[in-house]
């Protein structure tokens, strides 16, 4: 059986106006080649779909099964033309990121970079929250998709893997914790610790987390990065709680050495979350899948 676009949008404009006459008004389209349209659309698929009477037009009950159909379709052609226009370069594209600060520091960027190389019209806002802002931010629709620390209970929204992080001390050479392989974070509170910012989420974690153990941290400075933090931490200004995977790059470059902590709370589960898989874009799917790889991954070519 044939029919084209112009017949399904000619359905949908009857059904919502009730009358044949209004719907080829607002088309537009001749009342003649409407009514010749729709005649021939029944006669095909042998149905009525549209009861005649004095009033106008209504839907049959097989006419709203076809309708129901129909608009899915339109519905369907619309985000195939959006994405038409979005990979031809025609519509800037601008999708909203929250993650932690170990997230957006240490495993978000080689995971972003090879997303943005693939889709050159797409404009990333990235914000830095601790994980139950990121978890807020995504239940409220404010940002299309999160990363967060596992352990926080995710209610509401759709999790999935994202990377494992573990944090640690970083000590100079030669410091009474160097030849530690691992230490509760109580027994490093009697010493001097280089910081972030204290508006930076991480650093409030650790701060949060030293409280805990019923001591305050001893903060001697703060950095605005992780690369000064170990920079100062090298030149003994004192310790340092950070990432693994950053505390290991500076191990093999500066006099610094990198301490295990035993805490529970320092072995974490990062995860990405969305509120829904359905209300998702079609780039916003396609950044969820860049980021559930363990290993970046590229568009194919073909």
């Amino acid at each position: 059986m044939h029919f084209d676009l112009v017949d399904l949008r000619l359905l949908a404009a009857i059904a919502d106006a009730g009358s044949l006459s209004k719907a080829a008004a607002g088309f537009p389209i001749a009342l003649s080649a409407a009514s010749n349209r729709l005649r021939n659309f029944e006669q095909r698929c042998g149905l009525a779909l549209f009861t005649r009477n004095a009033d106008g037009m209504e839907v049959t009950p097989a006419g709203r099964l076809v309708l129901d159909r129909a608009r899915h379709v339109l519905g369907e052609t619309e985000r195939l033309k959006e994405t038409l226009r979005d990979l031809a370069g025609q519509r800037r594209i601008t999708l909203r990121l929250a993650g932690t600060t170990v997230a957006n520091s240490t495993f978000l960027p080689a995971a972003l970079g090879p997303f943005l190389a693939d889709y050159p019209e797409i404009d990333l806002q990235l914000v830095e929250q601790n994980s139950s802002d990121v978890l807020l931010a995504v239940q409220a629709g404010e940002v299309d998709i999160g990363v967060l620390d596992g352990n926080l209970a995710t209610s509401g929204v759709t999790s999935l893997p994202f990377r494992h992080d573990r944090l640690v001390l970083l000590v100079p050479s030669g410091h009474a914790l160097a030849g530690s392989g691992a230490v509760q974070l109580k027994d490093a509170l009697g010493f001097a610790f280089v910081c972030l910012p204290p508006e930076r989420a991480m650093q409030r974690f650790v701060e949060e987390m030293a409280m805990q153990s019923a001591r305050p941290l001893k903060i001697r400075v703060r950095a605005p990065s992780f690369s000064a933090i170990a920079q100062l931490v090298a030149e003994r200004a004192g310790i340092a709680m950070l990432p693994e995977a950053v505390a290991s790059r500076h191990v093999r470059e500066l006099p610094v050495t990198m301490v295990g902590l035993e805490n529970a709370w320092a072995t974490r589960e990062l995860r990405i979350c969305i509120r829904e898989w359905a209300g998702l874009s079609t780039h916003a799917r396609q950044l969820v899948g860049y980021l559930s790889q363990g290993e970046p991954q590229r568009k194919s070519s073909g």
